[in-house]
């Protein structure tokens, strides 16, 4: 420490017992902050900027996130948390409390002498036999009966080649997710969506793009009536007022043309001595883009019967002359539609775009039961409903206000996470704190007596640390968390998987309550907490010593 002071004399430098105090400290601080939002029965915290916005939330990513966060040590492990959110989008609380708790089991061994290095050995061995251990708890999906043939499929024949997934169990994996962030009812109702939205997008043998699922967002009404649309929803509406607001089997025409008139880029003048002669020049110089909107009629009129309709959407303009052109024949046309739209349009509809009008022919349509439009106040969004394949879907929130709103977005985007992560997976960890008393037990029980020597201690931390997430759903739904883990461990011992339940307080068996988690977030928690928490042990000390730019 001398040595230190001796090359810098403005060093600022703690030593080994007020560096390893202070990184204990900001691992339980931060432990502390996050472990009453843990569960589905934590609290929520109110979050308020330095401009006064407030925010509401109880997802751990969101409140890491947006948190001002002092404490080197304490934003380390915020770092982590988030990663693990970019990569498994779920288990940003749990990560926390793991790598708290094992600090906090380790400051009681560190304080009786034992060397942080002899801990950190234990937390090795006990990562690898709990990750070893995981891969023999997780439950493979199950693959659900053959569907009677008299029952139509939701999605249509064509996607019929994915292999079958158990919805049940995908639901359950939803619901787990959800419930930790969003009040009961409406977590239950979100549960079908997000799991919906997923089996709609996804496609055989192709990895599933969670982008396909669009989220819009409308403040209107309550947030019970958010709802999965089997189309798409586009947040502008026609420019025109006497455009139908409403078509029923409807031709959708997507195309990147442009159907205004454009002025001529060289400088050039009209001349002409007469009205006539005027009015010829202007007609010819409208021929053009009429002629491009009559192409468009034609083809409504070859492929429309008596009460179908037909939709242009255009990425390009289309100005007032042609949209009247349009609207007289009974035409809905959007213009300026977004690329992204377009994309999601030839997915959810069929057809090709065309970017130009020789390409115009019947098999470049898509196809929609209903295309409507919806006002509300100055936003107008158009409905595309009813799709044929529908390989791309809509997630319509709406809330009375934007907390509500914003809440509900992070929630639904862990949501479908949660259900694509069991998807790949192809398998589910039983929920509840189930895996993390089984993981404990394993660990005294098996993996104990493979080790000697001083590492046992490490060994004993970590499974320690293991029963403190169990311990703090206990606690988050008002039982008595020593109370509750006993019960669990001497179920346990009985050879029963067995999970907390937070309404009775009893354990309980996760499969029949359908709590499940996801393996990949287990495992990713698993692999880096202890790595994070272990070099936050080692540190001995902390220097202040750095180059700082400003001062000369």
């Amino acid at each position: 420490m001398s040595s230190v002071k001796t090359l810098n004399a403005n060093a600022e430098v703690m030593n080994r017992a007020a560096a390893l105090f202070m990184n204990i400290n900001a691992a339980k601080g931060l432990m502390d902050v996050m472990r009453s939002n843990y569960g589905p029965k934590g609290t929520i915290k109110m979050l308020v900027s330095g401009a006064g916005d407030i925010k509401l939330t109880k997802d751990g990513n969101v409140l890491l996130r947006e948190m001002q966060i002092q404490n080197p040590t304490a934003v380390m492990i915020a770092r982590a948390a988030v990663a693990q959110d970019d990569i498994t989008g779920d288990g940003t609380s749990s990560i926390v409390l793991l790598i708290g708790e094992l600090m906090k089991q380790a400051e009681r061994y560190l304080s009786e002498g034992t060397h942080p290095r002899v801990l950190v050995e234990g937390f090795e061995v006990a990562r690898k036999a709990a990750l070893e251990f995981l891969d023999t708890f997780k439950q493979p999906l199950p693959t659900p009966p053959a569907a009677p043939a008299s029952e139509p499929s939701s999605s249509s024949s064509e996607p019929a080649s994915a292999p079958p997934v158990d919805r049940e169990v995908l639901r359950c994996l939803a619901r787990t997710s959800l419930r930790t962030k969003l009040a009961e009812g409406l977590a239950e109702q979100l549960t079908d969506i997000v799991t919906d939205a997923v089996l709609t997008v996804r496609r055989p043998g192709e990895p599933i793009d969670l982008f396909m699922v669009e989220i819009m967002h409308m403040r209107h009404k309550l947030d019970s009536d958010t709802r999965l649309v089997r189309g798409l929803v586009l947040d502008h509406g026609s420019r025109h007022p006497d455009m139908p607001k409403r078509l029923d089997k409807c031709h959708i025409l997507s195309c990147n043309i442009s159907l205004e008139y454009e002025k001529s880029e060289v400088n050039a003048g009209f001349f002409y001595s007469s009205a006539e002669q005027r009015e010829k020049l202007v007609a010819a110089e409208r021929a053009y883009t009429d002629e491009r909107v009559r192409k468009v009629i034609e083809l409504k009129k070859q492929v429309c019967g008596e009460d179908q309709g037909f939709v242009v959407i255009n990425q390009k303009g289309i100005d007032p002359i042609s949209l009247d052109m349009l609207a007289k024949e009974g035409i809905i046309a959007l213009r300026r539609a977004k690329k992204r739209n377009m994309e999601r349009i030839q997915l959810a509809c069929g057809g090709f775009s065309i970017n130009s009008v020789e390409e115009l022919c019947p098999e470049c349509l898509g196809y929609a039961d209903e295309v409507y439009e919806h006002v509300l106040g100055e936003d107008k969004y158009t409905f595309v409903e009813g799709v044929r394949h529908p390989h791309s879907c809509t997630i319509l929130i709406k809330g009375p206000s934007d907390h509500v709103i914003a809440q509900i977005k992070d929630a639904v985007r862990d949501g479908l996470r949660a259900v694509k992560n069991g998807i790949d997976d192809g398998a589910v960890i039983p929920g509840g704190g189930a895996f993390e008393v089984a993981a404990a037990h394993h660990l005294r029980t098996v993996t104990r007596k493979t080790v000697s020597g001083r590492a046992k201690l490490g060994l004993d931390a970590f499974a320690e640390a293991l029963t403190g997430l169990a311990k703090a759903l206990a606690e988050n739904s008002g039982h008595d968390p020593q109370e509750a883990l006993l019960a669990l461990q001497e179920e346990h011992e009985r050879g029963n998987v067995v999970g907390f339940d937070v309404g009775t307080g009893e354990p309980m068996d996760p499969s029949t309550a359908g709590v499940y988690d996801n393996y990949i977030v287990k495992r990713q928690i698993l692999q880096s907490a202890p790595v994070l928490a272990g070099q936050l042990l080692l540190v001995d000390e902390v220097m202040r010593a750095g180059i700082n730019m400003r001062k000369q």
